[in-house]
C-alpha cells in the first residue's frame, strides 16, 4: 500500500504541476503583456511543461504496472481509455504553442522581433484548449477511481 500511495502522490503532484505551468502560459500569452522577457519566459515555461507532461506519463505508467489495480484493472475500464485519449489530445494541442514559442524566441534572439498580435491570439487559443482539456481528464479520473 505504501508504494501505491507514493505512486498516486507523485502522479497527483505531476498533474498539479502541469496545471500550474499551462495556467502560467495562458496568463502570459497576451498581446498587451508581450515583451522580450515574456517571450523568454513562455519558452522556458513550455520546456518545463513538456518535462512535467513526460513525468505525468511516467508516473501514470508506474501506477499502471506497479499499482494495486494492475494492468488488467486499468486497461479493462472504458474510462481509462477515455482518460488516455484525452491525454493524447492535450499532447497534440500542445504542439502548436510549443512551435510558436520556439519560433518567437528564435526571432527575438535573431532580430529582437516580437510576435504579432494575431500570432499571440492564435497561440493563446491553443493554450486555452489545453488548459480546458486537463480538468476534464481529472474529472474522468475521479469517476474512474470510483468504479464508474
Amino acid at each position: 500500500m505504501t508504494l501505491e500511495a507514493v505512486l498516486a502522490s507523485l502522479h497527483l503532484l505531476a498533474i498539479l504541476t502541469l496545471v500550474v505551468f499551462v495556467t502560467s502560459q495562458a496568463a502570459l500569452c497576451r498581446s498587451e503583456w508581450m515583451n522580450a522577457a515574456v517571450v523568454q519566459r513562455l519558452a522556458r515555461l513550455d520546456a518545463i511543461y513538456g518535462i512535467v507532461a513526460v513525468l505525468l506519463l511516467l508516473t501514470g505508467l508506474a501506477r499502471l504496472f506497479w499499482g494495486v489495480k494492475g494492468l488488467a484493472g486499468y486497461t479493462g475500464s472504458p474510462l481509462f481509455h477515455l482518460k488516455m485519449s484525452l491525454f493524447v489530445v492535450g499532447a497534440l494541442l500542445s504542439i502548436k504553442p510549443t512551435l510558436a514559442f520556439r519560433r518567437w524566441k528564435r526571432a527575438l534572439d535573431a532580430s529582437g522581433q516580437l510576435p504579432s498580435e494575431d500570432a499571440i491570439a492564435q497561440t493563446r487559443r491553443w493554450v486555452m484548449w489545453q488548459a480546458h482539456v486537463i480538468p476534464v481528464i481529472a474529472v474522468v479520473a475521479i469517476f474512474w477511481a470510483r468504479g464508474m
